[in-house]
């Protein structure tokens, strides 16, 4: 494989898969220690209405109003998850089983309705990402990374997912405190004056914001892993509030790079003709890397018992 291969080809997905991973591992810490990873499903699912008419106003899938209709519907969702609840007095999981499903057969009704599938915007693309469709055509040489002109033709989305990374972790150092308190004592954060929903609320439009970023590139599928997997496998490993966050960045942002370099560059490296899908083989690691960190916990305890 040469630079230019590596540079057209394999930077452009595997920047992506790192921005995505890192921005929903950040995020989906908040969700697992809040007990509520089942909201990032629901988020990553209800936004697609809010992404399908983005693209309908303006025939044309550009960024912006694809992610203002993505948080508009995850706002939405999020009212009607609560509306339902005190309706009805069903369970939190029943309540948002029942909205994220609907939110996203509606979806998929609109992709029919509004002619998305023209745009290529199909369900393929929506559960399981166009990962290996990024290509920088740009990129020709190692010159290319200190030019203006051919950076600007980098994969619009990049774009998007490296400003909602920006603005995702800015607003998490911006409220690391009350984010702290909400998670671990909302009574005592509510009677510290800190405004609750107004927070909560924040955290699910950055996760649908996540959600649509990504979800071009990576799929909703591997949006749903990317939140739970990294955040999960650190909840079994550490009592340590800096070290589930942004190790969940971290980690998040380590398996999409693996999982990435393994679908694809490797095995071309190691000159077998054979590749894989990156989302599925980033999806596996994430679901590994949960087990593992199962079993390293269990360890001890067998080890003690053992003795004892």
């Amino acid at each position: 494989m040469t630079v230019a291969d590596f540079l057209m080809l394999d930077l452009p997905p595997l920047l992506a898969a790192i921005l995505a991973g890192g921005t929903c591992g950040l995020l989906g810490s908040f969700l697992v220690l809040r007990r509520e990873s089942l909201v990032g499903d629901a988020l990553s699912h209800a936004v697609l209405p809010g992404i399908v008419l983005g693209f309908a106003v303006t025939g044309a899938r550009a960024g912006l109003p694809m992610l203002a209709g993505a948080m508009l519907a995850g706002l939405l969702a999020v009212a009607l998850i609560g509306l339902v609840q005190r309706a009805t007095r069903l369970d939190a999981g029943a309540t948002i089983g029942a909205v994220f499903t609907t939110f996203f057969a509606c979806g998929l009704v609109l992709l029919e309705v509004t002619g998305a599938r023209s745009v290529d915007l199909d369900l393929d693309c929506v559960l399981f990402g166009q990962l290996e469709t990024l290509v920088w055509t740009e990129g020709r040489s190692a010159a290319a990374l200190l030019d203006p002109a051919a950076l600007a033709s980098l994969p619009r989305q990049l774009s998007l997912l490296s400003g909602v990374a920006l603005a995702v972790s800015l607003a998490v150092a911006a409220f690391w405190r009350p984010l702290k308190l909400i998670c671990f004592d909302p009574a005592y954060a509510a009677a510290l004056g800190l405004p609750g929903r107004s927070l909560e609320l924040g955290l699910a439009l950055m996760v649908a914001a996540a959600a649509v970023a990504a979800f071009e590139a990576v799929g909703s599928i591997l949006v749903v892993a990317m939140l739970v997997c990294p955040a999960a496998a650190l909840r079994l490993m550490t009592d340590r509030y800096t070290t589930q966050v942004l190790g969940g960045a971290a980690l998040g942002a380590g398996l999409g790079a693996v999982g990435y370099l393994l679908a694809g560059p490797l095995p071309a490296a190691m000159g077998l003709t054979l590749s894989l899908n990156a989302a599925g083989v980033i999806g596996t690691l994430g679901g590994l890397l949960v087990a593992t960190a199962a079993l390293m916990r269990r360890a001890p305890r067998v080890r003690a018992n053992a003795v004892a």
